[in-house]
């Protein structure tokens, strides 16, 4: 109630959802710019309720506000598509502030170049889709926003504190070992496909390559 107080009161609307089930049925039936859920909720808890929502709009910024600390609950809460991960206690002026760059961040990415060739593969970025006539793959909002900053620097090393910047905001291991896994993830899809490389560039970051 305090914080839906503090941003209603710098000029963000905000709606209140006491659940997780009556917050999927609210963000069903409306139109909403950004999402903040906690993960321990009754009835549905975050990390499932921001599953269904990404299954309506998977584009729609998600920041994780909770309690939960362990490694393995936060590598979760990225892996399902957040685009920001944020521990209690915490100061207002931050969230609102990493609110801010999550926000800037995906309207800036809307007004870019979002479709890409890879090989056979066609990367849309503005509906999170990776296909190649056989497969349609739905990459969750990390994954895209990573692997649009690998083409938007195609051929060229991509380092690693410019990508942890833009896309978690923070340099941090925790977030480095984050990153990792969406690496590793991006490499899967990419297994079969002779005409593209995700390629480790030692000590500095990661360099996508495709072959004509």
């Amino acid at each position: 109630m305090i914080l839906n107080a503090y941003l209603d009161a710098k000029g963000y609307p905000t709606t209140l959802c006491v659940n997780g089930e009556i917050a999927y049925d609210t963000f069903r039936n409306g139109e909403f710019d950004f999402c903040i859920f906690d993960i321990m909720m009754p009835i549905m808890d975050g990390f499932t309720l921001a599953k269904k929502v990404r299954e309506i709009n998977p584009r729609v910024p998600i920041i994780f506000l909770t309690a939960k600390t362990m490694q393995e609950d936060i590598l979760e809460g990225f892996k399902i598509g957040a685009d920001d991960y944020i521990t209690k206690p915490f100061s207002m002026d931050e969230l609102l502030m990493r609110i801010r760059a999550v926000y800037n961040r995906s309207i800036a990415s809307s007004s870019s170049p979002t479709s890409f060739r890879l090989g056979n593969f066609t990367f849309d970025a503005a509906r999170h889709t990776l296909a190649n006539g056989q497969k349609d793959i739905k990459l969750t909002s990390k994954e895209s926003d990573l692997l649009l900053l690998l083409c938007e620097n195609m051929g060229q090393t991509l380092e690693r504190r410019e990508a942890l910047s833009k896309i978690w905001n923070e340099v941090t291991q925790e977030n480095a070992r984050s990153m990792d896994v969406y690496i590793t993830k991006l490499r899967k899809y990419f297994k079969e496909e002779p005409k593209v490389e995700l390629l480790n560039v030692h000590g500095v970051g990661f360099k996508l390559v495709t072959q004509d």
